[in-house]
């Protein structure tokens, strides 16, 4: 965010494809330093990328597709970003230029990796508007890309080009979730509108299936709820009751990719904080159960990747490995996880519910609130490329909320 003075960074950030992860790690001195992983080999490793002196802890690092690690360092109200690479045994640089917020309230932050590992986006966050920033990939530095008015958070990519990004944007005292266009001037659509009065944030996508993550406060108002949609289709947006855990803060963090035209079996990785602990819990839209899940010991919790095959990556550091990744594989029959980990350490064994045991949902069960679904929208014709465009959900059909 906005440098010094911020709690340090526990987790790792991945690159779409999986091949990389960096993060803000320690040494034995209690400096911090960058570090990137290589994921996409026989073996996890890390390779440090330790600077001139130590960074603060509220630096953030990122991975590049190539394997180069931007860095985002700030002083004096500046925001200056690098490309950082190993060079035999010392850290290689490359300047990128900076960002100046001259206003002491304005936050910035990296948005999300975006897909193809080329580029880097920022988001910067000021009292009446938000900026989007090109920061890594351009011609000739940072680069203004949109001015949205209203403050925004969040960050989503919802297509595989890294044209539209999804953001939260706080307007007139409610927060929706709207889509800049990045190739059209920062051009802003709806997408989620559930109801009038309600708060409502787009929290993942997956391009392939168009499964949305969403929480909204539009069933129960003044309390948020995790549901779920699907881009393109007129059902209305679904509020599972195993979504919803007492005493506990339910985070979604991926989302099975390659299921395309069966949104309902992704798999969806939570993270779940309960007052004691934090574990992993596995959901599957077609179900009624959440699988919970031991989370791996050193756990960069919040941080983890599907593959395709429906295998769960999970980050992990201890003093024995402080590079391993645990592997949680669904079996074939019903979904179900069993889990291992590349390196030392005990991390396997799965808990709780089979999440594919269950049938789909009840598309009749539950009621209440509002209604909503999340539309397709129109492709624009050449010589604009092709590219899946959100509509408002009041354009759309609407039904009841199910909450079963």
């Amino acid at each position: 965010m906005t440098g010094s003075g911020e709690p340090p960074r526990t987790e790792c950030t991945i690159t779409v494809d999986g091949s990389y992860a960096a993060r803000l790690a320690r040494d034995g001195g209690g400096s911090w330093f960058p570090e990137r992983w290589t994921l996409d080999g026989p073996e996890p490793y890390a390779v440090p990328l330790p600077g001139n002196q130590p960074e603060e802890p509220g630096t953030e690092v990122q991975p590049m597709g190539d394997g180069r690690v931007l860095i985002r360092r700030f002083a004096d109200r500046r925001h200056a970003f690098s490309l950082l690479y190993p060079t035999g045994p010392q850290t290689g640089e490359l300047p990128l230029g900076a960002v100046e917020c001259p206003e002491a309230e304005t936050v910035l932050r990296l948005l999300p990796p975006a897909p193809g590992g080329e580029k880097a986006y920022a988001l910067a966050v000021g009292r009446r508007s938000s900026a989007v920033w090109l920061v890594a990939g351009g011609a000739f530095g940072p680069e203004h890309l949109a001015e949205i008015p209203g403050r925004c958070s969040g960050g989503v990519w919802l297509d595989r080009a890294g044209r539209m990004l999804v953001l939260d944007r706080e307007l007139g005292g409610r927060t929706k979730a709207v889509v800049v266009d990045l190739e059209r001037g920062g051009e802003i659509s709806p997408l989620l509108q559930i109801a009038d009065g309600s708060d409502d944030r787009l929290l993942l996508a997956d391009p392939d299936s168009g499964l949305l993550l969403i929480s909204s406060d539009a069933p129960s108002p003044g309390r948020a709820r995790l549901g779920w949609g699907v881009l393109g289709s007129t059902l209305p947006v679904r509020f599972p009751e195993c979504l919803r855990m007492p005493e506990c803060v339910v985070t979604p963090f991926a989302i099975q990719p390659g299921q395309v035209l069966m949104p309902e079996s992704c798999g969806v990785a939570l993270r779940v904080d309960g007052p004691a602990a934090s574990w992993v819990g596995v959901w599957r839209p077609a179900a009624r159960q959440v699988q919970h899940l031991p989370a791996p010991e050193g756990w960069l919790a919040g941080s983890g990747l599907w593959t395709e095959d429906g295998e769960l990556l999970l980050p992990y550091a201890t003093a024995e490995a402080p590079c391993g990744v645990a592997r949680w594989a669904a079996a074939a029959r019903n979904g179900a996880l069993t889990g291992e980990a590349e390196g030392p350490g005990e991390t396997g064994g799965t808990g709780g519910t089979g999440a594919g045991d269950a049938g789909p949902e009840d598309p009749e069960g539950g009621g209440g609130g509002g209604g909503g679904t999340v539309a397709q929208p129109p492709e624009p014709g050449p010589p604009e490329p092709v590219v899946a465009r959100p509509v408002p959900l009041q354009q759309a059909p609407l039904g009841n909320l199910v909450t079963k």
